[in-house]
């Protein structure tokens, strides 16, 4: 297995693949028109501000997303928290201007660590198509890490379409 990760091969969310017998989820959402809430979006995107929005905690000291960094998100309300340990496997920056032509993307996948509920790989991706939409991806694969968590099965999968769904709110106000 790759050193610290859950599961293997690590990477794939980056070509949006998945994995045997592990749940996919993909989402694609309009957010947006041109250049600029491209450039906004992936922005919010490697700079963790997709992640605060949706309710999760970033430490401060994450200032974006660079491969390799260990993040540790937390899923709850004040004190009441469950950690997400997770290693950034992927990025890919915007094009620095809006004449580079044509289809764009930017953004990155994580991996799990031990510790974290699940297994497997999230990706979170701004696009910019040709005709100057842009969309908001987020694309994971994962299964439960432990029997506790199979248990809690339905919470979970609850959990995951929240923070889905917040990840789409803050994505299209990313975009404006």
């Amino acid at each position: 297995m790759t050193p610290n990760f859950t599961y293997e091969p690590v990477g794939l969310s980056q070509r949006g693949e998945s994995l045997p017998g592990y749940r996919t989820v993909s989402r694609r959402a309009r957010v947006g028109t041109g250049y600029t809430a491209y450039a906004r979006l992936a922005e919010g995107i490697l700079s963790w501000q997709l992640h605060r929005g949706a309710g999760l905690s970033v430490p401060a000291g994450q200032a974006r997303a660079v491969v390799g960094s260990d993040v540790v998100p937390a899923f709850g309300v004040g004190r009441l928290r469950l950690p997400a340990p997770c290693r950034v496997v992927w990025t890919e920056e915007p094009v620095d201007n809006d004449h580079a032509g044509g289809a764009q993307r930017a953004g990155f996948g994580y991996g799990t660590l031990p510790g974290h509920p699940e297994r497997g790989e999230e990706a979170f991706i701004a696009v910019l198509a040709p005709d100057g939409a842009v969309y908001f991806e987020v694309f994971a694969f994962s299964r439960h890490a432990n029997w506790f968590f199979v248990l809690g099965a339905p919470v979970a999968r609850f959990c995951q379409e929240l923070v889905t769904r917040r990840y789409l709110a803050t994505a299209q106000r990313l975009a404006r």
